[in-house]
């Protein structure tokens, strides 16, 4: 694979952490609305399904497999644990704690995805090679960041200095919103845990899907269908205030809008091609990007502050992003290339000899 190719996944892959990021401040914003978190899935799932669908039909209608049985219900599978559940989960971490709390946990979906791909073959850690050593350190550094985002806030380097206390008004889009919270976090904590372990499963699920049903528009478009219906019987069971299954404002609609068609649609396809091509470990290597630009949102757009924690943690994540991937891609290389070696190793004898 040349430069280009390599670096076009890396690009596409902070793209769509950038999108998620800003989809996950949008819902902070509503959720403090009192938006029901069910209906959103219902609605982003939904609109994610009506955008996919004709672009499927039309660039895959040729060249696709049979559809089986054992797919459908890989798909529906998929659909439930790394759709419904993990964003449910999230939104419910998200409604009892913060954006950045709850974004924060996501950091360790590399190292679950890691950890889960072993016993399945999917990847392999060479602890006696550097380039094993890294993806081993680089994971852990990726997991430190993320505990000095969560437990340590330091300083204020940006923004007033004062206490923080839990009753604070802010403006969103001219409507002053309170943003008093009862929030229980030894309970919401437990949620974010719960959609990364969902997450780093859907990584290994598509995996194998990919390679059985290698379309990503149409397990996309049907990954979002049983999203969609799965997430309308939660919420026809959990919500039965009819009137708040009708989205009024403004920015309800450009949330769901936008997580439908981006979020649910896009970003679930790009990721798809990058499982696909480079693995899911490569690719689960970018969640902690979302967490760096969430907390930018934090501070630029919904008057968050800057803290001395909060610039630690980004930049260990840093690091150990880099780290893991430079491990990932050096271990790539030894086994495109290992007659190469195996060629010098001979030479090196016979001159020895």
């Amino acid at each position: 694979m040349d430069w280009c190719g390599q670096w076009s996944f890396v690009v596409a892959m902070v793209a769509i952490n950038f999108a998620l990021a800003t989809t996950n401040a949008l819902y902070k914003m509503i959720l403090d609305r009192g938006t029901s978190r069910v209906i959103i899935l219902v609605y982003r799932q939904a609109i994610s399904t009506l955008c996919l669908t004709p672009i499927a039909c039309v660039r895959e209608r040729k060249g696709r497999p049979k559809l089986t049985a054992s797919v459908l219900c890989q798909l529906f599978l998929n659909a439930l644990i790394g759709t419904t559940l993990a964003q449910y989960f999230f939104l419910l971490g998200l409604e009892y704690t913060s954006a950045t709390f709850s974004c924060a946990f996501l950091n360790t979906v590399p190292a679950i995805t890691l950890l889960l791909a072993l016993p399945f073959g999917l990847e392999k850690v060479n602890i006696r090679s550097m380039a094993g050593q890294a993806k081993v350190v680089g994971t852990l550094v990726c997991i430190g960041g993320a505990m000095v985002l969560t437990l340590y806030k330091g300083k204020t380097l940006v923004g007033s200095d004062s206490r923080d206390t839990d009753d604070h008004i802010v403006n969103y889009g001219g409507t002053m919103v309170s943003t008093r919270k009862r929030e229980r976090w030894s309970i919401g904590s437990m949620f974010p845990v719960a959609c990364a372990i969902c997450w780093s499963s859907w990584f290994l699920l598509q995996a194998r899907i990919g390679k059985r049903y290698p379309c990503k528009y149409s397990s996309t478009a049907f990954l979002s269908l049983f999203s969609a219906i799965q997430s309308a019987i939660l919420g026809l069971v959990s919500e039965r205030d009819f009137d708040k299954w009708i989205l009024k404002e403004k920015v309800e609609l450009i949330t769901v809008t936008f997580s439908g068609i981006v979020s649910s649609g896009l970003c679930y396809v790009g990721m798809s091609w990058c499982v696909e091509h480079r693995g899911p470990v490569f690719t689960s290597a970018f969640t902690p990007l979302v967490q760096i630009f969430v907390a930018t949102f934090d501070f630029s757009f919904l008057h968050g502050k800057l803290y001395l924690g909060s610039v630690i943690g980004s930049i260990l994540i840093i690091i150990g992003l880099y780290i893991l991937l430079w491990g990932r891609n050096s271990e790539a290389q030894e086994m495109q290339h290992p007659q190469e070696k195996e060629e010098v190793g001979d030479c090196n004898t016979r001159s020895q000899v």
